[in-house]
Protein backbone atom coordinates (compact mmCIF):
# COMPACT_ATOMS: atom_id res chain seq x y z
CA UNK A 1 0.00 0.00 0.00
CA UNK A 2 1.39 3.39 -1.01
CA UNK A 3 0.07 6.35 0.95
CA UNK A 4 1.11 8.94 -1.63
CA UNK A 5 -1.85 9.37 -3.96
CA UNK A 6 -4.17 7.20 -1.86
CA UNK A 7 -7.78 7.97 -0.93
CA UNK A 8 -8.34 7.23 2.75
CA UNK A 9 -11.24 7.23 5.18
CA UNK A 10 -10.61 7.47 8.92
CA UNK A 11 -13.43 6.71 11.35
CA UNK A 12 -13.35 8.85 14.46
CA UNK A 13 -11.25 11.32 12.49
CA UNK A 14 -12.26 14.38 14.48
CA UNK A 15 -10.00 14.00 17.53
CA UNK A 16 -7.35 11.95 19.31
CA UNK A 17 -5.50 9.32 17.32
CA UNK A 18 -7.99 9.65 14.48
CA UNK A 19 -7.13 13.29 13.93
CA UNK A 20 -3.41 12.39 13.97
CA UNK A 21 -4.06 9.75 11.31
CA UNK A 22 -5.81 12.34 9.18
CA UNK A 23 -2.93 14.79 9.46
CA UNK A 24 -0.30 12.11 8.86
CA UNK A 25 -2.09 10.94 5.72
CA UNK A 26 -2.17 14.46 4.34
CA UNK A 27 1.53 14.87 5.09
CA UNK A 28 2.23 11.55 3.35
CA UNK A 29 0.64 12.82 0.16
CA UNK A 30 -2.79 11.20 0.25
CA UNK A 31 -4.87 12.52 -2.65
CA UNK A 32 -8.01 12.70 -0.54
CA UNK A 33 -8.80 12.03 3.12
CA UNK A 34 -12.32 11.52 4.39
CA UNK A 35 -12.48 12.39 8.09
CA UNK A 36 -15.51 10.62 9.50
CA UNK A 37 -17.39 11.45 12.69
CA UNK A 38 -20.93 11.21 14.01
CA UNK A 39 -21.09 14.99 13.74
CA UNK A 40 -18.91 16.14 10.81
CA UNK A 41 -19.08 19.70 12.15
CA UNK A 42 -16.55 18.63 14.81
CA UNK A 43 -13.90 18.04 12.14
CA UNK A 44 -11.56 21.01 12.03
CA UNK A 45 -8.54 19.75 10.06
CA UNK A 46 -8.13 21.71 6.86
CA UNK A 47 -7.85 19.94 3.53
CA UNK A 48 -10.05 16.94 4.39
CA UNK A 49 -13.54 15.86 3.36
CA UNK A 50 -15.80 15.72 6.44
CA UNK A 51 -18.26 12.84 6.32
CA UNK A 52 -21.00 11.76 8.71
CA UNK A 53 -20.50 8.24 10.05
CA UNK A 54 -21.77 6.55 13.20
CA UNK A 55 -20.22 3.08 13.23
CA UNK A 56 -23.04 1.77 15.44
CA UNK A 57 -25.71 2.79 12.91
CA UNK A 58 -25.93 0.50 9.87
CA UNK A 59 -27.78 3.06 7.74
CA UNK A 60 -25.07 5.63 8.49
CA UNK A 61 -22.37 3.13 7.51
CA UNK A 62 -24.08 2.31 4.20
CA UNK A 63 -24.53 6.00 3.40
CA UNK A 64 -20.82 6.66 4.00
CA UNK A 65 -19.81 3.75 1.77
CA UNK A 66 -22.07 5.10 -0.97
CA UNK A 67 -20.62 8.60 -0.65
CA UNK A 68 -16.93 7.62 -0.42
CA UNK A 69 -16.78 5.32 -3.44
CA UNK A 70 -13.15 6.18 -4.28
CA UNK A 71 -11.61 4.91 -1.01
CA UNK A 72 -8.66 2.52 -1.21
CA UNK A 73 -7.57 2.78 2.43
CA UNK A 74 -9.90 2.31 5.38
CA UNK A 75 -8.77 3.09 8.92
CA UNK A 76 -11.13 1.74 11.59
CA UNK A 77 -10.24 4.02 14.48
CA UNK A 78 -13.56 5.01 16.08
CA UNK A 79 -13.74 3.88 19.68
CA UNK A 80 -15.41 4.19 23.05
CA UNK A 81 -14.30 3.57 26.61
CA UNK A 82 -17.02 3.16 29.21
CA UNK A 83 -14.80 1.99 32.06
CA UNK A 84 -17.26 -0.80 32.81
CA UNK A 85 -15.83 -3.35 35.27
CA UNK A 86 -16.29 -7.09 35.19
CA UNK A 87 -18.67 -7.76 38.13
CA UNK A 88 -20.57 -4.52 38.65
CA UNK A 89 -20.29 -2.86 35.23
CA UNK A 90 -23.53 -2.03 33.45
CA UNK A 91 -24.28 -4.60 30.74
CA UNK A 92 -25.37 -1.72 28.51
CA UNK A 93 -21.80 -0.47 28.63
CA UNK A 94 -20.54 -3.86 27.48
CA UNK A 95 -23.01 -3.75 24.59
CA UNK A 96 -21.84 -0.27 23.60
CA UNK A 97 -18.20 -1.38 23.59
CA UNK A 98 -19.03 -4.41 21.42
CA UNK A 99 -21.26 -2.36 19.12
CA UNK A 100 -18.43 0.11 18.60
CA UNK A 101 -15.22 -1.92 18.53
CA UNK A 102 -16.47 -5.26 17.21
CA UNK A 103 -19.71 -4.91 15.27
CA UNK A 104 -18.92 -1.36 14.20
CA UNK A 105 -15.52 -2.34 12.83
CA UNK A 106 -17.06 -5.36 11.12
CA UNK A 107 -19.96 -3.42 9.60
CA UNK A 108 -17.74 -0.64 8.26
CA UNK A 109 -15.26 -3.10 6.79
CA UNK A 110 -17.95 -5.27 5.19
CA UNK A 111 -19.63 -2.21 3.71
CA UNK A 112 -16.39 -0.82 2.29
CA UNK A 113 -14.98 -4.17 1.10
CA UNK A 114 -16.65 -3.88 -2.33
CA UNK A 115 -15.39 -0.29 -2.61
CA UNK A 116 -11.84 -1.41 -1.89
CA UNK A 117 -12.16 -4.29 -4.37
CA UNK A 118 -13.31 -1.96 -7.15
CA UNK A 119 -10.38 0.34 -6.44
CA UNK A 120 -7.71 -2.34 -6.69
CA UNK A 121 -7.84 -3.98 -3.28
CA UNK A 122 -6.18 -1.40 -1.10
CA UNK A 123 -5.82 -1.86 2.63
CA UNK A 124 -7.57 -1.79 6.00
CA UNK A 125 -5.99 -0.69 9.27
CA UNK A 126 -7.81 -1.66 12.48
CA UNK A 127 -6.88 0.18 15.65
CA UNK A 128 -6.75 -2.44 18.40
CA UNK A 129 -4.91 -2.35 21.73
CA UNK A 130 -2.52 -4.10 24.05
CA UNK A 131 -5.78 -5.06 25.78
CA UNK A 132 -6.51 -7.33 22.83
CA UNK A 133 -4.19 -9.69 24.71
CA UNK A 134 -4.43 -8.56 28.34
CA UNK A 135 -7.67 -8.06 30.23
CA UNK A 136 -7.93 -5.48 33.00
CA UNK A 137 -10.89 -6.15 35.34
CA UNK A 138 -11.32 -2.42 35.92
CA UNK A 139 -11.90 -1.89 32.18
CA UNK A 140 -13.29 -5.30 31.36
CA UNK A 141 -15.77 -4.15 28.71
CA UNK A 142 -13.08 -2.40 26.69
CA UNK A 143 -10.66 -5.32 27.10
CA UNK A 144 -13.23 -7.89 26.00
CA UNK A 145 -14.29 -5.81 23.00
CA UNK A 146 -10.72 -5.32 21.83
CA UNK A 147 -10.01 -9.05 22.20
CA UNK A 148 -13.05 -9.79 20.03
CA UNK A 149 -11.98 -7.10 17.55
CA UNK A 150 -8.61 -8.83 17.22
CA UNK A 151 -10.37 -12.08 16.33
CA UNK A 152 -12.58 -10.29 13.80
CA UNK A 153 -9.50 -8.63 12.33
CA UNK A 154 -7.79 -11.98 11.84
CA UNK A 155 -10.85 -13.37 10.06
CA UNK A 156 -11.10 -10.29 7.87
CA UNK A 157 -7.42 -10.54 7.00
CA UNK A 158 -7.85 -14.05 5.63
CA UNK A 159 -11.12 -13.34 3.81
CA UNK A 160 -10.11 -10.01 2.27
CA UNK A 161 -6.82 -11.42 0.99
CA UNK A 162 -8.94 -13.12 -1.67
CA UNK A 163 -9.72 -9.71 -3.21
CA UNK A 164 -6.22 -8.33 -2.75
CA UNK A 165 -6.99 -6.22 0.34
CA UNK A 166 -4.34 -6.21 3.05
CA UNK A 167 -5.43 -5.93 6.69
CA UNK A 168 -3.14 -4.51 9.35
CA UNK A 169 -3.81 -4.45 13.11
CA UNK A 170 -2.37 -1.76 15.37
CA UNK A 171 -1.66 -2.74 18.98
CA UNK A 172 -0.79 0.08 21.37
CA UNK A 173 -1.09 0.94 25.05
CA UNK A 174 -2.01 4.27 26.63
CA UNK A 175 -1.82 7.35 24.41
CA UNK A 176 -2.06 11.01 25.34
CA UNK A 177 -5.68 11.48 24.25
CA UNK A 178 -8.92 12.63 25.87
CA UNK A 179 -9.99 9.01 26.43
CA UNK A 180 -7.37 8.46 29.15
CA UNK A 181 -6.72 12.04 30.19
CA UNK A 182 -7.62 11.26 33.81
CA UNK A 183 -5.08 8.43 34.15
CA UNK A 184 -1.67 9.20 35.64
CA UNK A 185 0.34 6.69 33.60
CA UNK A 186 3.04 6.86 30.91
CA UNK A 187 1.45 7.67 27.55
CA UNK A 188 2.65 7.62 23.97
CA UNK A 189 2.34 10.57 21.60
CA UNK A 190 -0.59 9.73 19.28
CA UNK A 191 1.08 11.56 16.39
CA UNK A 192 4.06 9.21 16.70
CA UNK A 193 1.77 6.18 16.95
CA UNK A 194 -0.05 7.26 13.78
CA UNK A 195 3.30 7.58 11.99
CA UNK A 196 4.46 4.14 13.16
CA UNK A 197 1.15 2.54 12.16
CA UNK A 198 1.13 4.05 8.68
CA UNK A 199 4.75 3.08 8.15
CA UNK A 200 3.86 -0.52 9.01
CA UNK A 201 0.84 -0.35 6.74
CA UNK A 202 3.00 0.73 3.80
CA UNK A 203 5.31 -2.19 4.50
CA UNK A 204 2.35 -4.58 4.41
CA UNK A 205 2.80 -5.75 8.00
CA UNK A 206 -0.10 -7.82 9.35
CA UNK A 207 0.41 -6.35 12.83
CA UNK A 208 2.08 -3.20 14.09
CA UNK A 209 3.25 -3.43 17.71
CA UNK A 210 3.69 0.24 18.46
CA UNK A 211 5.15 0.45 21.97
CA UNK A 212 7.15 -1.46 24.56
CA UNK A 213 4.21 -2.44 26.73
CA UNK A 214 2.49 -4.08 23.75
CA UNK A 215 5.68 -5.90 22.81
CA UNK A 216 6.12 -7.16 26.38
CA UNK A 217 2.53 -8.37 26.69
CA UNK A 218 2.65 -10.09 23.33
CA UNK A 219 5.82 -11.89 24.36
CA UNK A 220 4.09 -12.97 27.57
CA UNK A 221 1.35 -14.81 25.69
CA UNK A 222 3.59 -17.85 25.34
CA UNK A 223 4.12 -17.98 29.11
CA UNK A 224 0.56 -18.90 29.98
CA UNK A 225 -2.01 -17.21 32.18
CA UNK A 226 0.28 -16.67 35.16
CA UNK A 227 2.84 -14.84 33.02
CA UNK A 228 0.22 -12.21 32.18
CA UNK A 229 -1.52 -12.21 35.57
CA UNK A 230 1.24 -12.66 38.21
CA UNK A 231 -1.23 -11.93 41.01
CA UNK A 232 -2.69 -15.41 40.37
CA UNK A 233 0.68 -17.06 40.92
CA UNK A 234 1.20 -15.07 44.12
CA UNK A 235 -1.97 -16.55 45.59
CA UNK A 236 -0.82 -20.11 44.99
Amino acid sequence: MTLNGSVALVTGGNRGLGEKFVRALLEAGARKVYAAARDPRTITTEGVVPIALDVTDHASVLAAAEQARDVDLLINNAGSSTGAQILDGDLAAFRLEYDTHVLGTLDVTRSFAPVLARNGGGAVLNVLSVLSWLSLPQSAAYSAAKAAAWSVTNSLRVRLAEQGTRVTALHVGYMNTDMVASLDVPKSDPAEIARIALEGLEKGLPEVIADDVSRDVRAGLSGGVEALYPQLAARG
